[in-house]
């Protein structure tokens, strides 16, 4: 305990907290996402400002694991066969317009091959964590636009993790991919055993288990996470290809449960991970935040709106391939926002980049900038758009035409 910082111990607690109280009350004139409060209050708390919260190692690893658990819940709450096969591969195919558009724009800012490599698929990502919440909280996750902006966050959270563990992790590229196929292959095996073995005496641990002090449904979920990013760390794979498929794979572990038994495991879910250790890595992300760094010169600070207009540009333009067929054009534009929010991969790349040398803080800093204002912009106009047109539908969005299976 002597290592540990009491007075950043308990800040951290009262950002969360003041955090959704600041957003309900800016909330009443634009309903900004929570996530930006949570990243304004660390960096005002932390020691670029006022310096009352200090960088923690014990802070520190609560925060890695709140980013595990915000890739876990965004793999948990896809539903792939609702998001049908025309979203996902129209989504896939805008991704790789983004990497390969990353690619030519990283060029021109850093042409060293490495930093290319990461400013490429920072630019290329979605944070899906980000906005299924912001969705989730419009009512609109359910609808063919929410469809298909979850399609473009899933390619684009699951396609920058393959990049990274394929490109970014100091191995030979062919051996990297025999990697890739191992992890594959027991994660297929995995969720093929949980096709098959979970069944009703799973469920009925877990119902017996929901109000009592075993909780076998949570202790399950900590169990499948750290067993699936211990694997991926161990093969050497970035830690968040494990929390995403641990996510998918308790999904398939709970199919088949009681409908009330599922909604009350997933409240608990969503109460551990956007409760406690999700905002921990948000609040930590704006603590970390290398201010000094980014105003090192006009330079490095004007390439803050540079890369969230790039961002828009190579990862959003791609991802209104995805939009329903028939969508209005405001959809379209408003998915093109909502696909160009980025920030949890973003961050986990340059701190990767900064690590093994190819980005220097500044950069890293500038990239990390840019994720923040996307998610402070883009969703508002997203929603803003998105809201605009429903209102003037002569007709509710539940009977859009069904998309294409």
């Amino acid at each position: 305990m002597d290592d540990i910082s009491l007075p950043t111990l308990v800040l951290i607690p009262l950002i969360a907290v003041a955090a959704p109280l600041l957003g309900r009350l800016v909330g009443r004139i634009a309903p900004v996402p929570l996530v930006v409060f949570e990243i304004l209050l660390g960096i005002l708390c932390g020691p670029s400002f006022l310096g009352w919260v200090e960088q923690d190692d014990f802070v520190e690893a609560l925060s890695n694991f709140g980013l595990a658990m915000l890739f876990f819940l965004a793999g948990n709450e896809i539903d792939y066969p609702s998001l049908g096969r025309r979203a996902l591969s129209r989504a896939g195919v805008g991704w790789l317009i983004s990497l390969v558009a990353g690619f030519g724009v990283a060029f021109v800012v850093a042409p060293e091959w490495g930093a290319a490599g990461f400013i490429a698929i920072a630019l290329s990502s979605t944070a899906l964590g980000t906005i299924m919440p912001v969705l989730k909280d419009a009512g609109d996750l359910g609808s063919p636009f929410g469809r298909g902006v979850i399609a473009v966050g899933a390619i684009g959270e699951f396609g920058p993790l393959l990049a990274i563990s394929l490109f970014l992790s100091g191995r030979d590229p062919g051996v990297a991919a025999v990697v890739m196929v191992a992890f594959a292959i027991i994660s297929v095996l995995a969720f093929w055993l949980a096709s098959r073995g979970s069944g009703k005496a799973l469920h009925d641990i877990i119902a017996a288990t929901l109000h009592t002090s075993g909780q076998f449904a949570i202790r399950l979920v900590i169990l499948v996470l750290v067993a699936l990013v211990g694997l991926s760390i161990a093969l050497g794979l970035d830690m968040l290809l494990g929390a995403f498929t641990a996510g998918a794979l308790y999904r398939v572990l709970l199919d088949g449960a009681p409908r009330e038994d599922a909604k009350l495991v997933e409240g608990k879910l969503e109460g551990l991970g956007y409760g406690f250790l999700v905002p921990i890595f948000f609040i930590y992300t704006g603590v970390t935040f290398d201010v000094d760094a980014l105003l090192q010169s006009p330079a490095i600070l004007a390439l803050v709106p540079a890369f969230a207009v790039l961002l828009l540009l190579t990862r959003g333009l791609p991802a209104m391939l995805a939009a329903p067929e028939g969508a209005s054009r405001r959809d379209r534009i408003a998915t093109a926002f909502f696909g160009a929010t980025g920030l949890p991969i973003i961050v986990a790349v340059t701190a990767l980049g900064v690590d093994d040398g190819a980005l220097d803080s500044g950069l890293a800093s500038a990239l990390v900038g840019a994720g923040m204002l996307s998610v402070l912009i883009y969703p508002l106009l997203g929603l803003g758009l998105r809201r605009s047109g429903t209102r003037g539908l002569a007709r509710p969005e539940t009977e859009d035409a069904p998309e294409e299976a």
